[in-house]
């Protein structure tokens, strides 16, 4: 399996089926990396919709989703749970941001972060505008996660 990408190097390129949901209205579609070419990107790899610490963690980058989005910041969830499981988390809690759907860990493999057996490492990438690596945090247990402050003091670093 591969290693997670280190800071400096190139995000593994992926498309994925994703949802945004606007006011009441799920809007899905195809993500591709390439299309977030051009301003920095916070990949957010969280183990499943619905879960204690994930809802958390969500519910707070939606919270401070200004704050990301005033560095420049998009940010984008991704888990292995398919689309209508996205759709009922994100109504249930108003997530704000695209939710990416990795039902077979393709990309969480190819980020290095699979578990066999057990799904994904809760992860954290920032990738600047070029799509390059520039911060990341792999969590071994996934039992915390890095809080907005952290992910913006990193954004911040980028300009």
């Amino acid at each position: 399996m591969p290693k997670p990408p280190a800071a400096g190097t190139q995000a593994p390129d992926f498309a994925l089926p994703g949802l945004h949901l606007a006011g009441d209205t799920a809007e899905r579609r195809e993500y591709r990396l390439a299309d977030a070419k051009g301003g920095p990107l916070v990949l957010v790899f969280y183990p499943g919709d619905d879960t204690p610490v994930c809802t958390k963690q969500l519910c707070e980058y939606t919270s401070d989703l200004e704050r990301f989005t005033g560095l420049g910041a998009t940010v984008w969830g991704i888990s292995p749970q398919d689309l209508d499981s996205h759709e009922r988390f994100a109504r249930r809690h108003r997530i704000a941001f695209p939710l990416l759907a990795d039902p077979d860990r393709e990309v969480a493999k190819a980020y290095g972060i699979a578990v066999p057996g057990l799904g994904l490492r809760r992860s954290v990438f920032i990738l600047d505008a070029d799509l390059t690596v520039r911060w990341k945090h792999v969590a071994l247990a996934g039992l915390t996660f890095r809080h907005s402050d952290e992910l913006a003091d990193a954004l911040a670093s980028l300009a």
